[in-house]
């Protein structure tokens, strides 16, 4: 058996120890579009697979403005309190620009951010599906391995990055906007199907009420939806983020979700689904990437692209020539 190279090992035996720049280095290299770094982050991952599993994985999305970022180091201050060691992997909207990411997360989350116990990393989308990090599940996987209690995943709260996010994590919470119905929050019924749990944020002061009325109104819809498990009702919370009123409760569902779960085996289940539709996403992606990479694919995209737009070809046709072109010994 060969002796792993002494970088891989080094990075492993920092991950373990929950070194948070080791953690940050780690997850870098996986991000990095470097193939020599990229392939010592997916040695280090693949060290490191043993040591995973472990921690409580929750997912929080919400339309921009309902205060995810607020909610997030809330819920992690709690769980700091409580002593729980608390990883934070914020998607971070990339630069349509750049490409560059914001990375704003850190700066809206100063307390977190300040706690021994925590690490927020926000990961650059890079334009990916619905705005989730192409590593994101790769980063979780370094935070289990680091020994963190929680990792939270904070989606961009747009397009598809709900429904990839749901695909990663044991428990998916939607959060709400005090205020009326589905149609004025822009949330669709498929990212409710998906909930495991949804809470109202900002129910305090002169909006106590109306979250109040929001959860009631949810609560009612949500009865009417088929349950995503057996084992489970969707409750309906409502929380403020600015006082920490109800941040208990939501962490208390979360648990009950866990626990009812775990007992009908439906989160090992969902784990092993979660773990195999992983592996063909990662499949459909190299495939992709060969697919364009191809000499003769890559020498023909351009013209046949011109023809499309030109409607001097059709979509089918250029499809055609080009897998023939790729397929072609």
């Amino acid at each position: 058996m060969k002796t792993a190279p002494a970088s891989v090992q080094s990075l492993c035996e920092g991950v373990r120890a929950g070194d948070r720049r080791t953690v940050a280095k780690t997850i870098t290299l996986l991000e990095s579009t470097r193939p020599d770094r990229a392939a010592l982050g997916q040695a280090v991952l693949e060290a490191l697979v043993p040591d995973t599993g472990n921690a409580i994985r929750a997912g929080i999305t919400g339309t921009p403005g309902v205060g995810k970022s607020t909610f997030i180091e809330a819920l992690g201050l709690h769980l700091v309190e409580r002593g729980l060691r608390v990883a934070v992997l914020a998607v971070d909207p990339s630069s349509p620009v750049t490409g560059g990411s914001i990375l704003g997360d850190k700066t809206r989350m100063e307390r977190l951010a300040r706690e021994e116990r925590a690490f927020i990393r926000p990961s650059p989308s890079g334009g990916s599906l619905g705005g989730v990090a192409q590593r994101t599940r790769e980063a979780m996987l370094v935070c289990e391995a680091a020994g963190f209690d929680v990792v939270l995943i904070e989606t961009v709260g747009i397009g598809q990055s709900e429904v990839s996010v749901a695909s990663m994590v044991d428990f998916f919470l939607v959060l709400l906007q005090p205020g009326a119905g589905d149609e004025l929050q822009g949330i669709k019924k498929g990212v409710l199907e998906l909930a495991d749990g949804l809470v109202v944020n900002k129910a305090d002061d002169d909006q106590r009420a109306a979250a109040e009325r929001t959860r009631s109104e949810y609560a009612r819809a949500m009865a009417l939806l088929r349950p995503a498990s057996p084992s489970w009702e969707l409750p309906v919370l409502a929380a403020s983020a600015r006082t920490g009123a109800g941040i208990d409760a939501v962490w208390d569902t979360v648990l009950a979700h866990r626990k009812a779960l775990t007992a009908s085996g439906e989160l090992d289940a969902r784990r092993r689904h979660q773990a195999l539709a992983w592996m063909w996403s990662l499949v459909d992606e190299g495939l992709r990437s060969a697919f364009r990479s191809h000499p003769a694919v890559a020498a023909a995209i351009g013209a046949l692209e011109r023809e499309v737009e030109a409607q001097k070809a059709t979509p089918a046709a250029a499809a055609r020539r080009l897998l023939t072109a790729f397929l072609e010994v």
